[in-house]
């Protein structure tokens, strides 16, 4: 590799680094605050939150990287088209595309990688976080009283603390109506105790001090009892406030949690199943019923026969071809879904090119390698790139726009109008190194 390449890639590849983990960091503020209430509350151990933003992190780094591909790129040629420096390589005998080929070539490299990420990688990790994701869900928030509320978090019971210290976990004015039984009511009073959680048998473990147990049955006013105790110990449910984890293979995958050959097997019997429901319309259209082909047989009907064939129903006929459609249309729509997918892990990728192509020509012709210029226009270009690509995906679900059009046409407009500025820049900047050349000839030849 020659000294100007790696004197560009050198460049190029802080502006990059920085790009590409300064958009990982605004999705992950965006999932932060998007996710917050359900993480918050629920008392779960740093090492579970790390493990569910790490998983995530997987698809915040495919979007991320395509967008610092494309600021690096702005930024170093706009750098270095405003230091003049692009014009001395150029002056130095370095063609235009020589220039742009070390960043084309990294660009190759990580699509490359990005499509092996999203094979292998990618649909594991985001199968991960949705098991974590739906645990978390299903875990009760931390049980936790507050002075003079009333808890209802554990199930059947209802439980009142006047006094609640948060340092020593102690309690003071304790009250618990114990509901769990239909057919009597206990009310349990303690002038103090403390509450402990047991996790190995998933048990909330009240000590009560100096207080009565209060009996009755509902509707029977002789059935009251009321019992005075120095120590009481009461274990309540607990089940729900410890973590649980679902075994693997419970929870089934969705398209964006599988890989490129297990989504076109689903594609190939989608499709099979589709061909062989517009098969079976045909045979039914096609075939006529019993009484038709006598009459196509002989080429005449009797009267009976004719009486026979106006009192016969043909609505089932009707039913086979609506249920044949249904089927056809789910399997369709099913197949489109899949093949979505398994564009949008190339395409994805090949954005990386895409922009890499773009990004050099408008550094050159913007002519500012600041961090206000590049973040703008890459913006606005990630924002068109990504309106195509879920407008693309939405059409291609309704079987308006065919599934390869519809997760490429945004590389496609983003490469065609790359092409038309390279070949512009290129013409441009070859006009004036023939001029620079020319200023040169006649100093040379005037005062040589």
């Amino acid at each position: 590799m020659s000294i100007i390449k790696r004197y560009i890639l050198r460049f190029h590849f802080g502006p990059f680094l920085f790009g590409t983990l300064l958009v990982m960091f605004l999705f992950l503020f965006q999932l932060l605050m998007r996710d917050l209430d359900k993480l918050v509350g629920k008392g779960l151990s740093i090492w579970i939150v790390i493990q569910l933003l790490t998983l995530n992190l997987a698809w915040m780094l495919v979007l991320a990287i395509p967008m610092g591909v494309l600021f690096s790129t702005l930024m170093t040629f706009g750098n270095l088209s405003s230091t003049f420096e692009i014009t001395a390589m150029k002056t130095g005998g370095a063609s235009f595309f020589h220039l742009i080929s070390p960043v084309v070539f990294f660009s190759a490299i990580l699509s490359i990688f990005l499509v092996w990420f999203n094979d292998k990688v990618l649909p594991e990790a985001n199968h991960q976080s949705k098991i974590l994701l739906y645990d978390i869900n299903r875990k009760k928030p931390t049980f936790s009283l507050e002075s003079g509320q009333f808890s209802t978090q554990i199930e059947n019971y209802t439980i009142l603390a006047r006094k609640v210290d948060s340092a020593s976990t102690g309690l003071t004015g304790v009250t618990v109506y114990d509901l769990s039984n239909s057919r009597q009511t206990n009310t349990i009073s303690a002038d103090s105790g403390f509450a402990v959680f047991v996790p190995q048998i998933e048990k909330l473990r009240f000590h009560l001090f100096n207080g009565e147990v209060i009996q009755v049955v509902p509707y029977e006013a002789k059935m009251y009892k009321r019992i005075h105790f120095k120590e009481l110990i009461l274990l309540l449910e607990g089940k729900g406030f410890k973590l649980e984890r679902t075994p693997e293979g419970l929870i089934s995958r969705g398209d964006r949690e599988m890989r490129i050959k297990d989504m076109q097997q689903i594609v190939d019997e989608s499709r099979k199943i589709v061909q062989e429901s517009e098969n079976k319309i045909k045979k039914i259209i096609t075939t006529p019923p019993i009484l038709l082909k006598e009459f196509h047989k002989n080429n005449h009907f009797t009267e009976s026969e004719l009486t026979e064939l106006m009192k016969q129903d043909f609505s089932y006929l009707e039913n086979q071809i609506s249920t044949e459609m249904f089927k056809l249309s789910d399997y369709e729509s099913r197949a489109r879904q899949y093949e979505v997918e398994i564009h949008k892990k190339y395409a994805i990728p090949f954005a990386c090119i895409a922009f890499a192509l773009i990004g050099c020509p408008l550094g050159l012709i913007s002519r500012r390698g600041n961090f206000g210029i590049s973040a703008s226009i890459s913006l606005g270009f990630y924002i068109f790139y990504w309106a195509c690509l879920i407008g693309g995906e939405k059409l291609a679900d309704r079987g308006l726009m065919s599934p390869v059009l519809s997760m490429w046409f945004g590389n496609i407009i983003i490469t065609f109008f790359s092409v038309f500025l390279l070949i512009r820049v290129n013409f441009e900047n070859a006009k004036i190194l023939n001029k620079i050349e020319n200023l040169f000839y006649l100093i040379n030849k005037n005062y040589g």
